[in-house]
């Protein structure tokens, strides 16, 4: 049924058709009689995939990663598809319309994604009042709420050597209501961004990220998102950090630059540009990231697998990798609405 659906939502612009299908199920869940609806038929009810990691209980492994609900504007539905968490950004300091559209595009053909979106969202003021008020109303959730990440980056006006500015200003007004938090320099589409995964670059930040949160009485787990293009030179500089500001985990991993192997053709991509790549295209890739990482810390630092999950299947291999977690975003959109449930079912 969602094929044909998708098939006649893909005939118009992919920007246009998330707000229009994310608004659209907003509508339903507006009654709770509606959530309730839509909570039976997709929510999976199964107590043995409860996970506890970095000292939280997620209902299901399975999250939304970060640029689906840039504004926290989606948490009541996203819940009601049966999410186990979802990470919310990124989410900059001040609000910025992002890239020039269009700036989304589809490759049918490879089940994938390219996107230049640019960390267009409202800002990190108006974020945190749609969070106060998503926790005030689940104060009263008996069965456990889900878990919502905040994804943390640095405005595109924002020099590199103040760029730790951004990041301490959104973790200490996000701190309140972010049950972890991933900070973001894998990006792509903000230029010169992806030169903070440098070792000295990233130090900086999360050290002072760090030192706040350690002042807190209760500190958030802290967590980089790493791109899948690095070395396995840069990937060890990644564990060497992680050991030294003692990260909560690792997102492994954001969208790729490559256009390695792709079957859509080779004219068109070229006209779509500059972009990140996700979907299956980075199946394999994230898992080897995945497993490189997991073996060079011995198991000790967790990691939330993303890049290329579309089936119960992928979720196992992330899983076998050495990944505590997993994250969809492509493949919620090629899969449609029941993609945690059917991969939950596939789990059990």
């Amino acid at each position: 049924m969602y094929s044909l659906v998708r098939d006649i939502l893909f005939k118009f612009n992919p920007e246009a058709v998330h707000h229009f299908s994310m608004n659209q199920l907003k509508l339903l869940c507006s009654s709770k009689i509606g959530k309730q609806i839509i909570s039976a038929n997709f929510t999976p009810k199964n107590a043995a995939l409860q996970k506890e990691v970095f000292g939280l209980t997620f209902k299901n492994p399975i999250g939304l990663g970060a640029g689906f609900d840039k504004n926290a504007l989606y948490l009541n539905e996203l819940e009601a598809l049966g999410f186990g968490f979802v990470e919310i950004g990124t989410v900059t300091p001040k609000a910025q319309a992002g890239n020039d559209k269009p700036r989304l595009f589809r490759l049918p053909k490879d089940k994938a994604l390219i996107n230049r979106m640019g960390f267009n969202n409202d800002g990190v003021e108006v974020v945190k009042r749609r969070l106060d008020k998503w926790f005030d109303g689940q104060r009263s959730a008996v069965d456990g709420r889900l878990i919502v990440g905040g994804n943390i980056g640095k405005n595109k006006v924002t020099a590199n050597e103040d760029a730790w500015k951004d990041y301490e200003l959104c973790f200490t007004e996000l701190f309140d209501y972010a049950d972890y938090f991933v900070v973001n320099v894998s990006s792509p589409n903000t230029p010169g961004l992806r030169e903070l995964q440098e070792k000295a670059s990233l130090q900086k930040i999360l050290s002072r990220l760090q030192n706040i949160n350690e002042g807190k009485a209760k500190p958030k787990p802290l967590l980089l998102k790493i791109a899948p293009d690095l070395t396995n030179q840069q990937l060890d500089d990644i564990v060497t950090l992680a050991f030294e500001v003692n990260l909560a985990g690792l997102v492994a991993t954001n969208t790729t630059i490559s256009r390695e192997n792709l079957v859509t053709n080779t004219q068109e991509i070229k006209a779509i540009g500059a972009g990140g790549l996700s979907g299956k295209p980075l199946t394999k890739r994230s898992t080897e990231v995945v497993n490189y990482l997991h073996q060079q810390t011995a198991g000790k630092v967790p990691i939330i697998a993303s890049g290329g999950i579309f089936t119960g299947t992928h979720v196992k291999e992330k899983l076998n990798a050495g990944a505590s977690l997993a994250q969809v975003w492509t493949g919620f959109v090629y899969e449609g609405a029941g993609i945690v449930k059917k991969i939950c079912k596939e789990l059990k």
